[in-house]
């Protein structure tokens, strides 16, 4: 199997350095500077009724801020962008990004269940050093990045000590990416037990406040109850708790400020949660599919806000639920868009909005109509308003951070573009994203990454992956 995928059994080169408190890593690529930007004649997509859209105009950047968007803006000092024949969006914002097992994409298998994405991960994960996970985060964030994501919240349910959860900011910080660490427990991590409370205050307090702004934290927690999903390897991948155990956790997070992230992947949890009185508006709930009515009105009048992660929902059986879209967004509830992971899938934010479009006309149609736009808008600015950055990104409005995105329509999936959200919804994919930009910074352009040394990290990774199954002796 080995020598079929190309890769090697032998040792990797160690690349992450201990980085508790922020220090860089030597080996590192440095970011592009921020400086003075005009993206000139685009076709712009503001995502903010306060801002129209324009058929062609101007957005000026200056020091990684939106300074002003316009049909015509004059800006002699400003490097120009030219976005003719091109679509200018907020990038994307993923709130639900398992980047850690990235690198298991050379071994999970959707259509063998031996090598399927809960198997997989049950076997590896608990054999990862801090250097595997930060390869496997530079491998997704990369990804992510050339799909048009600017924001991603790296659900780590795999957080095997505080030195692997600096690993992953790091490598979020060296990718340029703007995101939160849901910082959670390790793969097989016993379900009596307590989290790592102390972990999770040291990486607070010696990585948080970011010194740049980009990076937040959180926690991710264990599921309630039963899993439906993944029978005995999702049990021994994630971990299921009593709502007693629960209130443990949820209580020490909540002590540290931080919110939380949790999967209900199989019978709905909410109603127990809200008995306990733990639902509040710093909870994110991932995978909405057997809610009641009753559950979705809790949800609207507690703040708690779902995550939909199309690409990966849609392969379940319908006795495991139905995506909820249609039913939460009737019932008011904050929802938002994300990918879920790369082992078996890929970061392709059209393909998440158009899969939705088609699943949620199927089900619903006309009874609850359901627009391009506002499925633009579930991808950007709902997703910064269920992380609560959508004072600094999420759309394109002065005093934001840039965070923008360049679609090509000239190229031969999207050419001749009409409307501009059908293009980007029903045409788009990832190959057509030009330009992106985080926090100011041109991270792609032309398609190809300005900084970012793409085979380097893929070979990493690779060469990662090949380790832990040697050290697993997977497969016998």
């Amino acid at each position: 199997m080995g020598a079929a995928l190309g890769v090697s059994a032998g040792l990797p080169r160690p690349l992450f350095a201990q980085a508790i408190g922020g220090a860089a890593v030597p080996t590192g690529t440095a970011l592009p500077a921020r400086g003075e930007l005009l993206v000139r004649g685009a076709t712009i997509l503001t995502m903010d009724p306060a801002v129209p859209d324009l058929a062609a105009g101007d957005v000026h950047v200056r020091d990684g801020a939106i300074v002003a968007v316009a049909e015509r803006i004059e800006a002699p000092s400003a490097e120009v962008i030219d976005g003719k024949g091109m679509i200018c969006i907020p990038g994307f914002i993923d709130t639900h990004f398992h980047l850690w097992n990235s690198l298991f994409r050379l071994y999970v298998r959707g259509d063998t269940p031996a090598l399927g994405y809960f198997p997989v991960t049950a076997r590896l994960g608990p054999l990862m050093s801090p250097d595997d996970s930060y390869r496997s985060v530079r491998l997704g964030g990369a990804e992510a990045l050339a799909a048009g994501v600017t924001t991603v919240h790296n659900w780590a349910h795999n957080t095997r000590s505080p030195e692997h959860a600096a690993a992953e900011l790091t490598g979020m910080r060296e990718t340029g990416i703007r995101g939160r660490l849901a910082y959670g427990t390790p793969v097989g991590y016993a379900d009596g037990a307590p989290m790592d409370f102390e972990g999770l205050a040291r990486i607070k307090k010696e990585w948080m406040p970011d010194r740049e702004g980009m990076l937040t934290l959180g926690v991710c927690s264990r599921n309630l109850g039963a899993l439906t999903i993944g029978g005995s390897a999702s049990l021994a991948s994630r971990g299921v708790l009593t709502i007693d155990q629960i209130k443990r956790d949820w209580d020490g997070v909540r002590a540290l400020g931080l919110p939380i992230t949790m999967h209900t992947s199989g019978a709905s949890p909410i109603t127990e949660l809200e008995r306990a009185g733990l639902l509040g508006p710093d909870v994110q709930l991932v995978h909405p599919l057997l809610t009641t009515a009753e559950e979705r009105t809790i949800l609207k009048e507690r703040g708690v806000s779902y995550s939909t992660s199309p690409q990966l929902e849609a392969r379940r059986s319908s006795k495991l639920g139905v995506i909820q879209l249609g039913e939460l967004l009737e019932a008011g509830v904050k929802v938002s868009l994300s990918t879920d992971h790369i082992a078996s899938a890929s970061c392709d934010p059209f393909a998440s909005m158009r899969l939705l479009f088609a699943l949620h006309a199927h089900r619903i149609g006309a009874a609850y109509p359901l627009s391009m736009k506002r499925l633009l808008q579930l991808a950007t600015i709902d997703g910064a308003v269920d992380l609560g950055i959508a004072d600094r990104t999420g759309s394109i409005t002065p005093g934001k951070r840039a965070d923008l995105v360049l679609v090509r329509t000239t190229d031969p999936n999207t050419a001749p573009a009409g409307d501009p959200y059908e293009a980007i919804v029903a045409l788009a994919m990832p190959g057509n994203v030009d330009t992106v930009m985080a926090d100011g910074r041109v991270l792609r352009r032309g398609g190809k990454f300005t900084a970012l040394d793409h085979a380097s990290v893929v070979a990493q990774a690779r060469e990662a992956a090949a380790r832990l199954r040697a050290e697993a002796k997977w497969p016998t």
